[in-house]
């Protein structure tokens, strides 16, 4: 028998990171008797402007047993194949990002050698025409993979863009549903044990006293428990990820629902646009060393497609993590864990990827030092892992037209972002580290997109003749062709299968 079992768990915190953790935890606790209580005051917003995501999120709601037509209609969602990269590498310059492969390999080589080689003679096409992903998002097709459709349409990866706070809010309602017990109210004390360090209960504003054996800090940038109760530290990136200012606006969309993200390089950082199916997502991320917060709303404002429908919203934020993740009986999941900014859409696959880890090694008491101690290195690679692929972005650019851009383009970078770059460069060699997050196709897209695509190829690749390659190679892109003509739009599947209910606009 465990000495101090858990029999109960707090969630500090509303939000995503909050519902998302309390859904889960209800759902994998259900029949072991652990209670959860999630405690959030309406008095504290969220930072709520995260609106796109990366392919597991899908997976996420499939353990939730959530139905996704339901998902996307009830979050105003729309479909995403991808990021669309415009002026990053040099001005004028525009490449994609596809969620899922390049070609098909070849003899059990992969199939960018053999493109590569192919391009060495003179005669291939762009590596995104080898994309059902890139050829789709262009289109504006979107068919959602099943095994009926075969092989070559499962190629297709895809995610979603979303309203965050519609997600947090559906997401509650599953874990009520789960008997999730939500408490309104301001945490104002943190109670430790005064022997083990422990935390032991909450107290809030009005004096009421909540005791748990286990709690999660998702109480945002304060990291009100694993900050303020366990002086976890912070490891700062932002040498290396200078951006660390944001300011959001949506507005009225004017085009098509375009099924993908656009990322477009500024002067001292860079605008997103998200199609939802009520409107657009805009923000501008910048470094406030080269850019003041009033030229970033005013810059952002000018960009807008239509017209405003809410007031910008200035966010700050420090890209790093927390030294410990995990300190005592706490775990910090979402925004009080760590940020890395928005820019290949990983915050919310960072809250998922702290829930899956926790539910992998939940505790059998409260004080579990080994479980801790590989939760907080897991965590540590996740983060370090997707740090270096960021950081690609910005030093793979000729751009030297604003002191940013000089900046980033001529930075000293970490060994582990060094070693890797130098095989992809020389001869387009990629091993994937303990799992990380961002594979070959995509440290692909983003480094021939711009201009730090492989010099050499494998030489196995060698084993056809030319004769063999270019029509390997044709048959290739014909068939993805193909694929993606046969394909309907985007807006003709979200209208067949999950058009959300019009909501009313009105500029606030």
């Amino acid at each position: 028998m465990n000495a101090n079992p858990i029999r109960h768990i707090v969630i500090a915190g509303g939000g995503t990171a909050g519902w998302m953790t309390a859904a889960a935890l209800s759902k994998f606790c259900a029949r072991t008797g652990v209670k959860i209580t999630l405690i959030e005051s309406e008095a504290i917003g969220t930072v709520g402007v995260g609106e796109a995501t990366i392919p597991p999120i899908s997976k996420f709601n499939t353990h939730l047993g959530i139905d996704e037509n339901a998902f996307v209609r009830e979050t105003q969602a729309t479909f995403k194949l991808g990021i669309e990269f415009v002026d990053w590498g040099a001005l004028g310059d525009r490449y994609f990002h596809p969620f899922g492969s390049f070609g098909f390999d070849l003899e059990g080589i992969e199939f960018h050698h053999f493109w590569s080689r192919l391009a060495a003679m003179g005669e291939a096409k762009s590596l995104e025409d080898y994309s059902l992903n890139t050829l789709a998002a262009y289109a504006g097709k979107f068919l959602r993979p099943e095994e009926s459709h075969g092989p070559v349409m499962n190629k297709l990866a895809y995610a979603f863009h979303f309203d965050a706070s519609l997600y947090a809010a559906y997401l509650r309602r599953i874990a009520e549903s789960q008997k999730v017990e939500r408490v309104e109210g301001l945490i104002e004390h943190v109670e430790q044990d005064s022997e083990t360090g422990l935390i032991s209960a909450v107290t809030l504003q009005d004096d009421r006293h909540i005791t748990a054996d286990f709690f999660v800090d998702c109480t945002g940038f304060r990291g009100l428990l694993i900050e303020g109760a366990y002086a976890a530290g912070y490891n700062d990136w932002s040498r290396w990820l200078p951006v660390n200012r944001a300011v959001a606006a949506a507005c009225k969309g004017s085009g098509s629902l375009n099924p993908y993200t656009r990322s477009t390089a500024r002067t001292a950082g860079w605008q997103w646009r998200i199609p939802l199916q009520h409107r657009v997502g805009n923000g501008h991320v910048y470094c406030d060393a080269y850019m003041d917060s009033d030229t970033a709303e005013q810059q952002l404002l000018e960009k807008l497609e239509g017209e405003p429908i809410s007031s910008p919203n200035h966010l700050r934020f420090m890209t790093g993590h927390r030294r410990k993740f995990w300190a005592g009986n706490c775990v910090a999941i979402g925004l009080s864990g760590g940020f890395l900014e928005p820019l290949e859409s990983t915050s919310i696959h960072l809250i998922q990827a702290g829930i899956s880890k926790l539910i992998s090694l939940f505790p059998n008491t409260t004080d579990s030092p080994i479980e801790r101690d590989e939760y907080n290195r897991l965590m540590t690679d996740d983060y370090e892992h997707i740090r270096d692929f960021l950081i690609l972005h910005y030093k793979a650019t000729t751009r030297s037209d604003a002191p940013f851009w000089e900046y980033v383009r001529t930075m000293d970078v970490p060994d582990s972002f060094t070693n890797k770059m130098e095989l992809l460069k020389n001869a387009g060699r990629f091993f994937r580290y303990d799992a990380e997050l961002f594979d070959l196709p995509s440290w692909l897209a983003v480094a021939q997109g711009q201009g730090w695509g492989p010099q050499g190829y494998n030489p196995m690749a060698n084993m056809l003749s030319e004769d063999n390659l270019r029509q390997s190679v044709a048959n290739m892109s014909g068939v993805l062709a193909k694929t993606e003509q046969a394909m309907p739009t985007h807006e003709a599947f979200i209208e067949r299968f999950c058009k959300a209910a019009p909501v009313a606009m009105e500029t606030k």
